[in-house]
């Protein structure tokens, strides 16, 4: 005789009731089933079905139990376990009553917003209360903004039960959001509350206006909309932001679909987990995808998808299914990528392709295989081996992997890599393969993979790379790339997992340069430390015409920003290190501090040319000071301001976390461009002024026509380019060249080795031809350090450089 032990009473909601079935005999099978008026269920292992066999006793020779973690109004119902020995089933049932709480409440409010500003006042709220219809007498009740309760009278519906109350808000503006709360009680006493805020429009605050089904909406606040197309079922949502709307994000999926979500629900919770709702679940899914016209613009159906394969992914770690699946399996989730993911932002499409891997990868490693050759969509290509030396081809890959026994499963997919999460520096590939080993004890493993590619640029390389699942993005651990004949990359790695290849752009990391740009920084600041220490000794002694205050007062502020923005730089050079906070403040730093060593750059060479084109009318101290602070301070933090507000409220990156500094997306795209534009105009105005500075020398010595005069003349030009190149920070014009020569290999590691070394040594370049290189400064420097008293001589010397000012 079979015998159940179940609760006798009305088990609590969420509680974890357990049922146990013995039987005096022993028997080939046990299991249980659930009923409930419409439904007949096999249960299995699953997220609250939790069965044991291991309760068998000297009396009971078959028992099976069964735990349910945390029920809910869905496991009310006839339970019935049974044992099979030969033709014979031998069966006994119970009934389990739970205390039933609404699984979903829905709160809608008509209308969306209350709006105190409209004349006459919209601060009268109708909000509707919904739930599935429950035999449970539930005691109801409401609160406006946590204030007093409330009962209210449920209403039939249909299948749901309805409750409708109305409440007014209030029009004095509070610092948290108005809002309403409802409470369900039942028979036990348990409650389950839900809350809806309350958007509302007080005097003075910012709007957005109405907007087709969109009614005026405050600043901050979300709308929800809970009335989908034809076909649909969901809601959608959308944000005002100031007084712009942002766009619509619509959660409303169709009613296929929803039917196989609430099928893959109840499967990873072991109620129905069988083979043949498996094989529903996916032809359903494989449909839903087929008929979805606008599947393309609905993210909400994609991510519904997603989450079925999720679900699906995790209850096959509990129950055995068969390969008849793959067919409908894989032709679904080829389906997901036949169209562009639009209508999310960059994380959730990030997100949800993460997750579309691990379900794929899962599913295909947990399906039990039989007879199946492997399957191919397209955008999936499925293919076992299970010889002890593995050669198969996938979408054109060639893999290979050595081993003593075991199935390898591999599945390569398309349309993906451009969805997951990847560093910026990185280009996606258009290809990614999954190989997964069952039944194989090797300690050890090596598997080799060819990626076709396409004719590599030179100023980029290949990097082989594996989906880490646990920090959710690529990483190059255990694998390494090579690249051979036939633009194919090699990767071979000691571990399987999803594997593919990323291409690193111009900017990898190469250790020579790291080195040349560390020394060079490091002299540089020292260098610049100098320069700034001599500056103050000789201030007073050199600095005794306006022209020389211009240009002493230039050449200081431009030590000083190169000086921060090497030391941010130098902060900067292992981003991994970082916060992110941190990240931020350094590529601030480095973005305001080389804009304004520029900035003043252009004050330095605009002062040269206006004293050498008009001579007699030399600029006054006044006005000099005063454009210079305007340029050389003001100027800097408004670009960089401004390019940060914007980079924020059009939600675009500011900055680079992987390398703290701005970021490029293509031609003029990326925060990097509020950099190279400014000082790209700098630079080809310092290079206009060196150019009149050489004219003006040419034009000077002409007359004379002596080879003598030649001779100096040439003397005086090589002089200026010597001089004028690291003041005027013209040898950043070779970082404009690196984007010219992206297809000459040879050049572009010429002017990248020529940018690095010139720009990292600058600042020692600054103390050669501002302390060594100039006269007075050496003199008077030597008077310090010798202790000779100050000289009147200097008034006498270098007549050929009298300047006439006039101090007005």
């Amino acid at each position: 005789m079979v015998t159940i032990e179940s609760p006798s009473d009305t088990v609590n909601y969420e509680s974890d009731p357990v049922l146990k079935c013995t039987f005096e005999e022993a028997s080939d099978s046990a299991g249980w089933n659930m009923s409930t008026q419409y439904q007949r269920f096999e249960l299995n292992t699953g997220s609250v079905v939790k069965l044991n066999n291991s309760c068998t006793t000297q009396e009971y020779k078959s028992c099976v139990a069964v735990t349910l973690q945390k029920v809910t109004g869905l496991w009310s119902g006839t339970y019935e376990c049974g044992f099979t020995t030969g033709s014979v089933r031998h069966t006994a049932k119970a009934q389990l009553n739970v205390a039933l709480l609404p699984d979903v409440i829905t709160l809608t409010i008509n209308p969306l917003t209350a709006d105190c500003t409209a004349v006459p006042k919209i601060d009268k709220i109708k909000v509707t209360a919904t739930i599935a219809n429950s035999t449970e007498n539930f005691d109801v009740c409401w609160s406006l903004s946590g204030g007093g309760t409330n009962s209210i009278i449920k209403q039939t519906n249909g299948n749901n039960l309805v409750y409708n109350f109305d409440t007014s808000v209030s029009c004095q503006e509070t610092p948290n959001a108005q809002y309403v709360n409802v409470t369900f009680k039942n028979t036990k006493g348990q409650i389950r509350s839900a809350r809806v805020d309350i958007p509302v429009i007080y005097a003075g605050v910012s709007f957005c206006s109405e907007d087709g089904s969109w009614p005026k909406t405050p600043d901050g606040a979300t709308v929800i909309n809970r009335t989908c197309e034809v076909g649909r079922v969901g809601y959608k949502s959308r944000t005002c932001q100031g007084t712009t709307w942002m766009s619509v994000s619509s959660y409303c999926v169709s009613e296929q679909l929803n039917k196989v979500v609430g099928a893959a629900d109840n499967f990873v919770k072991g109620l129905g987990a069988t083979q043949d709702v498996a094989m529903t679940i996916f032809s359903g899914l494989k449909n839903s995808s087929l008929l979805a016209s606008d599947y393309s613009s609905s993210m909400a159906d994609i991510r519904a998808s997603v989450n079925v394969l999720d679900a699906m992914s995790n209850g096959s770690k509990n129950v055995v299914l068969q390969d008849t699946l793959f067919p409908d399996f894989i032709n679904a989730a080829s389906n997901m990528l036949n169209k562009t993911w639009d209508g999310a932002n960059k994380s959730v499409v990030q997100t949800i392709s993460s997750t579309y891997l691990q379900s794929v990868e899962g599913l295909v490693k947990n399906i039990h295989v039989n007879t199946s050759n492997g399957m191919k969509s397209s955008n999936l290509d499925l293919k076992f081996c299970s010889g002890s030396d593995c050669n198969i081809s996938v979408f054109d890959i060639s893999v290979n992997l050595n081993k003593t026994n075991g199935l390898m499963k591999t599945v390569a997919v398309k349309n993906l890599m451009d969805k997951l999460k990847h560093n910026s520096n990185m280009d996606s590939t258009s290809l990614l393969i999954s190989a997964t080993l069952v039944n194989n004890n090797d300690t050890s493993l090596e598997i080799r993979l060819q990626f076709p590619q396409k004719p590599l640029n030179p100023n980029t390389k290949p990097v082989c790379v594996f989906w880490n699942t646990t920090d959710g993005e690529w990483s190059t651990v255990g694998c390494t790339a090579k690249t051979s004949d036939g633009n194919l990359t090699v990767c071979e790695c000691n571990h399987l997992t999803s594997f593919s290849v990323l291409m690193a752009k111009s900017d990898i990391s190469d250790p020579i340069l790291d080195m040349i740009t560390n020394v060079g920084l490091g002299v540089s600041i020292c260098s610049l430390l100098i320069f700034l220490i001599v500056e103050s000794l000789v201030w007073s002694a050199v600095v005794k015409t306006n022209l020389s205050h211009y240009r002493h007062t230039a050449i200081v502020n431009i030590a000083i920003f190169l000086l921060l923005g090497d030391c941010s730089f130098l902060a900067s050079t292992s981003p991994q290190t970082l916060s992110e906070t941190w990240c931020l403040v350094l590529t601030v730093c480095k973005h305001l501090f080389f804009l304004a060593m520029f900035s003043w750059m252009l004050c330095m060479s605009v002062m040269l040319v206006h004293q050498l084109i008009f001579v007699f009318s030399p600029l006054r101290k006044r006005v000099f000071m005063f454009f210079s602070s305007i340029t050389g301070y003001v100027c800097p933090v408004l670009i960089v301001g401004s390019s940060y507000v914007y980079c924020k409220y059009t939600n675009k990156l500011y900055y680079n976390k992987d390398t703290c500094w701005l970021v490029y997306k293509g031609l003029l795209q990326g925060s990097v461009y509020a950099f190279i534009l400014p000082i790209g105009t700098v630079i080809l105005t310092n290079l206009f002024s060196m150019v009149v500075v050489i004219l003006t020398l040419l034009k000077s010595s002409a007359p004379e026509g002596s080879k003598t005069d030649d001779k100096e003349t040439v003397k005086s030009i090589l002089k200026v380019v010597v001089f004028l190149t690291p003041v005027f920070g013209v040898t950043w014009v070779i970082g404009f060249g690196l984007l010219l020569l992206e297809n000459n290999p040879t050049m572009f590691n010429i002017a990248n080795y020529s940018f690095t070394i010139l720009n990292s040594f600058q600042g020692l370049f600054l103390l050669i031809t501002g302390v060594f290189a100039e006269q007075k400064v050496r003199e008077e420097l030597f008077k310090i350090i010798t202790g000779k008293s100050k000289g009147k001589t200097e008034s006498t010397k270098n007549l050929n450089s009298t300047t006439y000012t006039k101090d007005k």
